[in-house]
Parts: C-alpha cells; sequence; structure tokens
C-alpha cells in the first residue's frame, strides 16, 4: 500500500504574514530614520515616516501581533536608546486610545491610570476594598465635579486598586480590547459584557505584611474617558506657552481633587478609612502613569537603602555627601551612590539601582540627585565614574533644578 503522503497546504489569496521578526525589525528601522532625522532611501519625510510608523503600529494591534511590538521595543533598546523611547511612545500611546464612530460622530476613549501610594499597618486588605457604593460612587462622580473631564465627557472607573503584576499582565492588544467594551458600555447608555475587563483582576501577588508592619503598597485606579474628538474642553493649545498653561491648570485642579477625594478613597479602600494613608501621583495615560509609578517605587527603595546605610553607621544625612554616577553594567545602566564623609576619605557605603538602556539618563540622574537632596544630605555631586578605591571622579556640585 502507498504510504500516506503529507496534505498539500491550502492556498491563499492573501499575502504570507510577515513572521515576528521581520515585522519587529521593521518597527525599529522606521523608528530609527525618525529618530536621526537622515534622508535614507526607500523613506519619505518625517511626516511620511511617522505616519508610516503609526500605521504599521495600528496594524499590528488591530491583528493583536503583541510579541511583534514588544520584540520591535526590545530590538530598538539595543539599537539607540532614543529610537527605543520614540517607538515605545507611540506603541503605548496608540495601545492607549481608540477612536470609534457613532452616529456620524467620531470619538476618542484614553485609558488612564493613577497611581496611588498606600501606607497603612499590616498592609491592604482585598475582601475590605470598594465596600462602601456610596464612596465608589461619589469618588466616579468626582472627575466632572473636579474640572478633571468635560462636561459632555464620560468616566468609567473600575472598582478594583489594581497592582503591579495586574497592571504588567494586560497587554497592548488587551488594552485595546477594555477601550472597546467601555466604549461599548458607554456609548450604549447601558451595561454591556466586557469578559476583557473583567479578566484583568487577577488578584493582588505582591508581598504580605505582618499586621505591625508599616506597610507602603504601589496601586493603580484603572478608568476610561471617552469624549468627541470635537470638544473644546479637551483641546491644548498648539502654541508652547498656551500648551504650558492649559497643562499647569490641569495639574493645579488634579491636586485641588485629591484632596477633595482622599477621604472618599481611603473609604474605598478600607472598612476602617483612618487606618490607611493615600499619595497620589499625578493622572496620566495608561502606561506613562504606570511608568511614574514604578520610577516612583524604584525611588522609595533606593532611598530606603540610603536610609537603612546611614543608619547602620550611626550617621545623620546632614553628615553624608554623595556622588552620583553611571556605570555600565551590559544589559542595564547602574547609578551607583557613594555616601561621603563632609571630610573625604573612602566611601561609608554604596547603593546602586539599575536604569534601562532606553531611558534619559540625564533626566533618571537629575530625578535621583533631587530626592537624595530631598533626604537631607549635605550635597549631591555628579561623577563621570568612581576610581577603584571609591573615589568620585570628575565630580561636579549638583543644583536642585
Amino acid at each position: 500500500m502507498p504510504k500516506n503522503k503529507r496534505p498539500l497546504p491550502r492556498t491563499s489569496n492573501n499575502p504570507r504574514e510577515p513572521d515576528t521578526a521581520s515585522q519587529a525589525q521593521e518597527l525599529t528601522d522606521l523608528a530609527l530614520a525618525i529618530a536621526e532625522r537622515e534622508d535614507e532611501p526607500g523613506f519619505g519625510t518625517d511626516d511620511e515616516r511617522e505616519q508610516e510608523l503609526l500605521g504599521a503600529v495600528r496594524k499590528l494591534l488591530r491583528k493583536k501581533r503583541d510579541e511583534a511590538l514588544y520584540e520591535a521595543i526590545e530590538t530598538a533598546r539595543f539599537t539607540d536608546p532614543e529610537a527605543c523611547r520614540l517607538l515605545r511612545g507611540r506603541i503605548e500611546e496608540e495601545a492607549a486610545t481608540l477612536r470609534v464612530r457613532r452616529d456620524e460622530a467620531e470619538y476618542e476613549i484614553d485609558a488612564f491610570l493613577i497611581p496611588l501610594f498606600v501606607r497603612s499597618p499590616g498592609g491592604l486588605v482585598a475582601e475590605e476594598t470598594f465596600q462602601d457604593p456610596e464612596a465608589f460612587e461619589a469618588l466616579s462622580a468626582s472627575f466632572h465635579a473636579g474640572g478633571l473631564e468635560g462636561s459632555s465627557g464620560k468616566v468609567v472607573l473600575i472598582q478594583h486598586a489594581y497592582d503591579l503584576a495586574e497592571v504588567d499582565h494586560i497587554a497592548f492588544s488587551t488594552l485595546q480590547e477594555m477601550l472597546r467594551e467601555a466604549a461599548n458600555s458607554l456609548l450604549e447608555k447601558k451595561l454591556q459584557p466586557a469578559p476583557a475587563i473583567e479578566a484583568s483582576i487577577r488578584g493582588w501577588t505582591g508581598e504580605r505584611f505582618a499586621p505591625d508592619d508599616a506597610a507602603v503598597e504601589l496601586r493603580f485606579l484603572l478608568g476610561f474617558s471617552l469624549k468627541r474628538t470635537d470638544d473644546s474642553f479637551y483641546a491644548i493649545p498648539s502654541d508652547e506657552a498656551g500648551s504650558d498653561a492649559w497643562y499647569a491648570a490641569r495639574e493645579e485642579r488634579y491636586r485641588a481633587w485629591t484632596f477633595q477625594v482622599a477621604p472618599l478613597l481611603r473609604r474605598c479602600l478600607a472598612t476602617d478609612p483612618e487606618r490607611v494613608h493615600v499619595d497620589f501621583l499625578y493622572q496620566d495615560l495608561f502606561y506613562g502613569a504606570k511608568e511614574q509609578g514604578v520610577s516612583e517605587l524604584s525611588t522609595l527603595s533606593t532611598l530606603s537603602e540610603v536610609a537603612r546605610t546611614l543608619s547602620a553607621k550611626e550617621l545623620e544625612a546632614g553628615q553624608v555627601h554623595a556622588a552620583v554616577a553611571p556605570i555600565d553594567a551590559g544589559e542595564h545602566i547602574v547609578l551607583r551612590i557613594n555616601l561621603y564623609a563632609l571630610d573625604g576619605g573612602r566611601p561609608w557605603g554604596s547603593v546602586e539601582t539599575a536604569v534601562d538602556l532606553a531611558a534619559d539618563l540625564s533626566v533618571e540622574v537629575d530625578n535621583l540627585c533631587d530626592a537624595l537632596l530631598a533626604l537631607g544630605l549635605e550635597g549631591v555631586s555628579i561623577a563621570s565614574g568612581f576610581s577603584e578605591d571609591g573615589h568620585a571622579e570628575g565630580a561636579e556640585p549638583y543644583e536642585a533644578r
């Protein structure tokens, strides 16, 4: 009898999908060309390149090709930091924003996060959160009352305080699906099935605290904001001065809002609101707020380690000068902090914090130096490196900006 033959592949009128690596490299090449602003063969003008990049990102989001998007960011990270920042920014903004048409009108819906640091004895108890419906309803309504949203805009806030692992688990295309679900509910004026949003609430998996521990936990409020694309409330002036004034006014309204809603949020987070204290970071689109929270968490961890080092040496912060220098650690950069007596000599201690290769190093150094000065150190210097005995090389005093 004849041997069984492998079946012939089915033919298709559609061209074969490029593989993940090819799609990732295409995005990286486009981002690099835009970042370098060079006239390379095969590329159009800057505007054409931007449109081509955005078109490629949107196509991959529609096709749920998250692997290609994440691989493109990783490829760019080891190719060119500026290109990586540009590419990641475009991907994250597109993933956190969706435009929909309904009844001849065009709407935009954004996914936003509000990062929070929650301080409490023993940490938050998941079963106690969002057990006060009246407080949550007032919290949801406060976005309009506080001037964070226009009168014709709509907001839906999720009844959950996400931890970092839950936020990390939301892929680019998953967030797009969550935006569609939220838009359907807001435009239909009634609740619609939202399996992607429901599945995003996976439960906290972070550190457990003893009852008497002074816990500090990073949490995120997740919401969706829907508005017409022609709504003047959300129109940012095109000139620099007008844009700066618009953002400054918005930031001032947000600061006032945090004071107003802090009691409501404490009621949402614990059955005994007095046992929790909440520090707000600034509201931003999904990925910008996530990065803000992670960065602040890293800074707090670094400052805690510096404080422990000083405590072990029985030193007051005002008795210590710090020098900060970047150190190449291969797949990432390390910012090393050496702590010195005011009269010099070898360092009393050293603390390191990792920095992403694609990060803006000057911004990271400035943020760290500002945080060290806020800790009460006598002063901070920026060095080019350290000698084998820990001496700061090429050190210049840092002045807070």
